[in-house]
């Protein structure tokens, strides 16, 4: 695993500052002053900082279960 400071893609980033939101949410302290007091904001002003970092896993697999299925029936015509 390695830690990251910058986005690789515009839904990491929304990934981690919705899970710092809930964070702040919960009870967390801001890391920074911020104007607004929505967490929403909030963490994204984090995020502007340079404050909040996140773990990328070094094995980014994605590993699907396999299902079995009918065969596809077939219309002959």
């Amino acid at each position: 695993m390695s830690i990251e400071q910058e986005f690789d893609s515009n839904f990491r980033y929304v990934l981690v500052a919705a899970r710092r939101a809930r964070q702040l949410q919960n009870g967390a302290e801001p890391l920074v002053n911020a104007k607004s007091r929505k967490a929403c904001r909030v963490a994204q002003d984090e995020i502007a900082a340079g404050k909040i970092a996140y773990v990328k896993p070094d094995d980014a697999k994605v590993l699907k279960p396999e299902v079995e299925a009918p065969d596809v029936p077939r219309f002959v015509s």
